[in-house]
């Protein structure tokens, strides 16, 4: 289910609820006066209080649907745009291949094909009826399958650097415009606590709490008083243990200097 399909079916469900609040409440209003003969407004007010939980129930479990078929949509166009990365990765090391195998090129094209074709548990083509196939509704992906096409092994022995170079700007600009159209769906929001600087560093420097500290040497002294053992072991993991601190420390020194 769409986003466009969920805010219709909700405003409709918002709207019949609205309804059923405005014809209750004229209802209770009116009371006594008469409405088709016999009948009075208070029948009406009284058959809605009496149904109001089987309307309660029956709306909350449409709702429930509603939200499932959501999630299950969502579901299955995440792992549609899993495919298309690896789609995306298999076409972009294949095209770094100076002289690929004709098995090389049918392991890219099947990653490719597998992408368009299940594209078809997602979306239908757009205008598509009975009668015709309608348009396939993310153009950009055959556009990459055309260019993984063109540096076919069958065709041409060997290419040159600046054929498949140009084979990856396509992909990557097919990629990119197949890219913005596509996440639209996913109702995807800002961080909120995004990291925006190029050559950000960690904000927190070295060490721990007190606490933590007094913990860790209970647990070593406790430790040294039984015996190791592999001492060969414990010898060796404590000089690796010694040499990443000493470039630790290498490393925050360079990093004041700067």
């Amino acid at each position: 289910m769409t986003r466009r399909t969920l805010q219709r079916t909700l405003r409709r469900m918002y709207l019949l609820l609205g309804l059923l609040l405005a014809l209750s409440f004229v209802s209770m209003v009116l009371g006594d006066a008469p409405i088709f003969g016999a009948a009075s407004f208070k029948h009406i007010y009284e058959y809605l209080k009496d149904m109001s939980l089987l309307i309660a129930t029956g709306g909350v479990a449409y709702i429930s649907n509603v939200f499932q078929k959501r999630h299950a949509f969502v579901e299955s166009l995440q792992e549609e745009w899993r495919d298309i990365l690896k789609a995306k990765s298999a076409i972009f090391a294949f095209s770094h291949i100076e002289r690929p195998s004709h098995a090389q090129f049918v392991e890219a094209f099947c990653v490719v094909s597998e992408t368009i074709d299940n594209m078809r548990v997602v979306y239908r083509n757009v205008g598509e009826t009975d009668e015709l196939i309608g348009l396939y509704p993310y153009a950009p992906l055959h556009d990459m399958r055309r260019a993984l096409q063109s540096l076919n092994p069958l065709d041409r022995a060997e290419t040159s650097y600046e054929e498949r170079k140009q084979v990856r700007d396509a992909m990557l600009q097919a990629f990119y415009a197949l890219r913005e159209r596509f996440l639209d769906e996913l109702d995807l929001e800002e961080p909120s606590n995004p990291l925006l600087i190029m050559a950000a560093r960690r904000g927190k420097r070295a060490g721990a709490i007190e606490r933590a500290r007094t913990a860790q040497g209970d647990q070593q002294r406790r430790q040294d008083r039984r015996a190791a053992s592999d001492p060969e072991v414990d010898a060796l993991l404590l000089a690796l243990y010694e040499k990443e601190r000493g470039k630790e420390a290498d490393a925050r020194r360079n990093a004041t200097a700067l």
